[in-house]
């Protein structure tokens, strides 16, 4: 699918096997810009695109992929059906603000509606006010507190 902006065309898709190294490797940036570590390689990246729960897909401008968006679909009960999930979402600090982002948002937001989803939620760092910004664009509201605990 390609999605037009105000700097030319966004070119989203899901993301090919053998992107699973470039998969990783944007994982790693998001990780970096919150200061922690990820664990991720080309393999796990490989094992969660195999699931029929879960996808990622990516934004290419000028045939360059320059952010990925994971998400999942999974089934719910208290809003009676299904309900999806945008993990991680990463764009390439040279091509922020020329709505790849954007792009890659309404399209999880088009893939939970035809799966049926109920509910969709997105989770991101209390200080990102740009990524609540875009997040906000699309319908989405603050709802929740998301605890988390970490496994080494």
């Amino acid at each position: 699918m390609t999605e037009r902006n105000d700097d030319g065309c966004v070119m989203v898709r899901d993301a090919r096997a053998d992107e699973a190294p470039l998969v990783a490797d944007l994982i790693r940036e998001l990780a970096a810009g919150e200061d922690v570590e990820s664990g991720v390689t080309p393999e796990l990246v490989r094992r969660y695109m195999r699931r029929d729960d879960s996808g990622i897909v990516v934004g290419e401008l000028d045939g360059r992929v320059v952010a990925m968006l994971t998400y999942f679909i999974r089934p719910g009960l208290f809003h009676g059906g299904p309900w999806g999930y945008i993990d991680e979402l990463v764009v390439t600090a040279a091509a922020r603000g020329r709505g790849v982002g954007d792009a890659l948002v309404g399209e999880a937001m088009r893939r939970f509606e035809a799966a049926g989803c109920k509910e969709a939620a997105v989770s991101t760092v209390l200080d990102n006010e740009r990524a609540a910004a875009l997040y906000r664009k699309h319908g989405l509201v603050d709802e929740a507190l998301q605890l988390e605990k970490h496994f080494e």
